[in-house]
């Protein structure tokens, strides 16, 4: 079963994070220049809606997103965690519940996390470019820092990670980009995008594309307006879903068979499944069910770093220590998701009563700015 990757993404719209720019906020508002950057905020900022600055409120459907994505990303993840423990590698007996995973989980979160982590280092670079004489900077340390942590999990626990090719796909197609005008950013995200899948879902070019598609999101101000609409989101879910649907049907007829035709369709069917979640959840947070999505989702997904860290500890576990079958039953796997699910929901959310971030969230921060930031709500 295919892994899936979870990416922290930097925390958008809190005290110290924000979207990017290229000028300080003293610079005067000017219009489009020939490079096609887009005119300066009252803020400053040449990215976002006006009146963006570090002071802005959480983005709470961005949390819940994540944390909805979290959720997922363990439940694809724990049987191949598991299997580092093991000396033979068994997939669970095949059946109804493999059927279900392959077409509703299986590389079905990990482009969430793909858009997101764009879409907050957007949100970093803006909050960056306020506070910072030269912003990129701080960039380039939060994606080293990023590296670290990746390299420490791949070394000490699971050698499916993939926080070390977030912050390397980063460095090599996030950072540059915040010199290129809005307009190129957005022009290359869906041609990232469509190579990838070409290429049978090549993991990399679908991750830089989706963290372009996620920048431009930001740097348009679409993010800043994305709570304010249940139509778009509405729209945007049914046009996902009615192409998800033939997705799905050529991932079923290769799955038997052609490998090359099964790689593409699954990484096809993932993509816009993964629209279709985004855009459902974003409608439901428009009705009465926004209090109770907030409360499930939001804890996990404003602890994502600390989380998919600890996860692969508790799989771990459960395989190594208490000998859970999860190489061989699903039922073990969806148990052993379902209570590290809810060990982290009601960590989180005890934590987060007494404290602004995640332990591991907190460190990152610190690294990035260079001074430690104050932990304990006052």
């Amino acid at each position: 079963m295919p892994h899936e990757a979870l990416s922290p993404v930097p925390d958008a719209g809190t005290p110290s994070e924000g979207r990017g720019g290229v000028r300080p906020p003293s610079a005067p508002p000017r219009r489009a220049d020939r490079a096609g950057s887009p005119p300066a905020s009252p803020g400053g900022s040449p990215y976002g809606p006006p009146g963006a600055s570090p002071g802005r409120p959480r983005i709470a459907a961005l949390d819940v997103v994540r944390g909805f994505a979290l959720c997922g990303i363990l439940l694809a993840n724990v049987q191949p965690i598991a299997s580092v423990t093991a000396l033979r590698v068994d997939e669970p007996t095949a059946g109804a519940a493999e059927t279900w995973m392959g077409l509703l989980v299986d590389q079905r979160f990990f482009p969430i996390f793909s858009l997101l982590f764009g879409v907050g280092f957007s949100l970093l670079l803006e909050s960056a470019t306020v506070r910072a004489a030269k912003p990129r900077p701080l960039l380039l340390r939060r994606l080293l820092v990023l590296l670290a942590f990746g390299a420490a999990h791949f070394l000490l626990l699971w050698q499916g990670d993939i926080l070390s090719w977030y912050a390397i796909v980063g460095l090599l197609v996030l950072l540059p980009s915040t010199w290129l005008p809005r307009w190129a950013v957005a022009a290359l995200a869906p041609v990232l995008v469509t190579a990838s899948l070409i290429a049978q879902g090549e993991r990399v070019m679908l991750i830089a594309g989706l963290f372009l598609l996620g920048s431009a999101l930001t740097r348009y101000g679409v993010i800043g307006r994305i709570e304010r609409s249940t139509r778009v989101p509405a729209v945007l879910g049914l046009v996902f879903a009615a192409a998800a649907a033939p997705a799905l049907w050529w991932q079923t007829r290769t799955m038997s068979g052609d490998l090359r035709g099964f790689s593409s369709a699954l990484a096809l069917a993932g993509v816009l499944l993964a629209g279709t979640y985004v855009c459902a959840l974003l409608v439901l947070l428009r009705t009465p069910a926004r209090p109770v999505l907030r409360a499930v989702f939001a804890p996990l997904g404003r602890m994502a770093l600390t989380n998919y860290l600890s996860a692969s500890i508790l799989v771990l576990g459960a395989a190594r220590v208490l000998g859970l079958p999860l190489g061989r039953s699903w039922a073990a796997v969806f148990a052993t998701a379902g209570v590290i699910l809810g060990v982290q929901w009601l960590w989180s959310t005890l934590w987060l009563r007494r404290f602004r971030f995640g332990p591991m969230e907190w460190l990152w921060r610190w690294a990035t700015w260079g001074r430690r930031p104050s932990l304990r709500i006052r």
